[in-house]
């Protein structure tokens, strides 16, 4: 698996736009992550077999009301900081550009970690669908205005090109999430664009994540997945025995089971449940109530 090769949106034709704009529709998100992009560029056909197993799983009112509870675990755990609008020190346009692409990353927050453990444990032989509740949300359509169109699409500054004004944050979140000096999380790239309100909400958030609270927030939100992929009404066929007999390789297989199960620790444990904190900061969270 080349991590340095990824299929990007303004690239993608034919069928690879059309799963783009299904992944974007169903994520409730104007954004393709990248490990979308990779697995894409990388295993096309397999990509789009994959995004056709783990697809359900985001389409029922049980996955909305967990997206919200996840949400909510973060939320209340979590004793973050406000900004008022007028408190940015930012230009009503900037303002508006920063509340709209940290929006996105809180809506796609619970989307990614349940997609991440979802396809660790279904190529990895775990527990997925074993307990499915009597309950008519775990089939029921996903409600249509939730997460709806509060999004931007994010744009971000180069991994190696972070504002001086925001050099010390950087470092400091490096250490935090335990990163290495060539690696950024999106959602920081996003927000150094704004370096003078990047390391302010740091300064004043670095002690609470760093806290037995936010240790709290994600085991919380950690909960909620397990419970939601534990119930889940429509199981993917994403075993090896399962994906070679549907006529792909298990090299390739290994690829993508291997690249699921890196995002599904390490690092990203603490970068995910961080996301809704960030956009509370700037009141653009979502919904915290079913």
């Amino acid at each position: 698996m080349d991590t340095n090769l990824e299929l990007h949106a303004a690239d993608a034709t034919g069928w690879r736009a059309g799963m783009y704009d299904d992944i974007r529709a169903t994520f409730r998100a104007p954004v393709v992550n990248w490990i979308w992009r990779t697995a894409t560029a990388n295993h096309p056909d397999l990509t789009r077999y994959l995004w056709g197993q783990v697809k359900p799983a985001f389409g029922t009112r049980a996955f909305a009301e967990a997206s919200v509870a996840y949400r909510d675990a973060v939320l209340s755990a979590v004793d973050c900081p406000r900004y008022r609008p007028g408190a940015l020190d930012l230009a009503p346009a900037e303002v508006r550009e920063l509340r709209g692409q940290i929006a996105t990353f809180d809506a796609v927050a619970p989307r990614l970690a349940v997609l991440f453990e979802l396809v660790d444990r279904a190529t990895n032989g775990g527990d997925v669908g074993s307990g499915v509740p009597d309950d008519r949300a775990a089939t029921e359509p996903y409600p249509a205005g939730l997460d709806a169109d509060r999004g931007l699409d994010p744009s971000m500054v180069a991994v190696d090109a972070v504002p001086e004004g925001a050099a010390d944050a950087v470092a400091g979140i490096r250490a935090f999430h335990g990163f290495d000096d060539d690696s950024l999380p999106s959602v920081y790239r996003c927000l150094a664009q704004w370096p003078g309100f990047l390391s302010r909400l740091w300064t004043a958030l670095e002690p609470e994540l760093r806290s037995d609270d936010f240790d709290a927030a994600v085991a919380d939100a950690g909960s909620v997945v397990d419970e939601y992929v534990g119930g889940l009404a429509y199981r993917p066929a994403l075993s090896r025995e399962a994906v070679v007999a549907a006529g792909f390789d298990g090299d390739a297989f290994d690829d993508i089971a291997g690249l699921f199960a890196q995002f599904n620790g390490g690092p990203v444990e603490t970068v995910i449940p961080a996301l809704p904190v960030f956009a509370e900061s700037v009141g653009a969270s979502g919904p915290r109530r079913p």
